[in-house]
């Protein structure tokens, strides 16, 4: 298999992956840390109606959510991709990055908790996947 081929399936891998890996963690974790009484966690509208209830405890898991899918595409990326693994594993995080952004532009309400996300569930989640997968390049 051509190496340009395998490096985009990496890619690709890893981020269905780690947006399963999310996902399940999002999903599982209102079993955990129940949101605030009132509060559908699937409605952007219901969130923001009941952000006064919201508490650090309650984002525990979007944090884990967020650094443990992409810590785990960037060690799927770097598992499989023939060369640039690093930068594979940046763009994994990029993607996921781009998805927390999004999520923040939602959801203003919680700028603290944003900036602390956007800081530290990507990049540095990136290179601890690469760094975990041996850092190959």
């Amino acid at each position: 298999m051509p190496t340009i081929l395998r490096n985009i399936l990496a890619v690709i891998a890893g981020l269905f992956i780690g947006g399963i890996v999310n996902a399940g963690i999002i999903t599982l974790g209102s079993d955990l840390i129940a949101p605030p009484v009132g509060v559908d966690p699937n409605d952007i509208a219901s969130i923001k109606a009941h952000a006064d209830q919201y508490g650090i405890r309650h984002f525990i898991v979007p944090f884990l959510a967020h650094g443990l899918g992409t810590l785990v595409a960037a060690f799927i990326v770097t598992k499989i991709a023939i060369s640039n693994q690093k930068k594979l594993s940046y763009i994994v995080a990029a993607f996921f990055l781009i998805g927390g952004a999004m999520m923040a532009f939602m959801l203003p309400e919680f700028w603290i908790y944003s900036i602390f996300d956007l800081l530290f569930a990507y990049f540095p989640m990136a290179i601890l996947g690469w760094s975990l997968a041996g850092k190959k390049n």
